[in-house]
C-alpha cells in the first residue's frame, strides 16, 4: 500500500481516520515526513507521517 503522506503538499485537504472528530485537515508543510495539518476542530496539530497515515480528501 502507497503512503499517501509522503505526496501530501500543502493546501492539500486530508482526514484524520483515527481521530474523526477533528474534522477536515489543510496540510501546512510536509518537511522530513512531519505534518502540519490545521483541523476544523482540533486547531493546528503537527503529525509524525510515519506513525499517522491521513486520507486525502477529494470532493466531486
Amino acid at each position: 500500500m502507497e503512503n499517501v503522506n509522503e505526496m501530501l503538499e500543502p493546501g492539500m485537504v486530508v482526514r484524520n481516520p483515527a481521530c474523526p472528530g477533528w474534522g477536515r485537515g489543510q496540510v501546512q508543510s510536509n518537511i522530513d515526513g512531519r505534518l502540519t495539518v490545521m483541523f476544523e476542530h482540533a486547531g493546528k496539530v503537527v503529525l509524525d507521517g510515519r506513525r499517522v497515515a491521513l486520507e486525502l480528501v477529494v470532493d466531486k
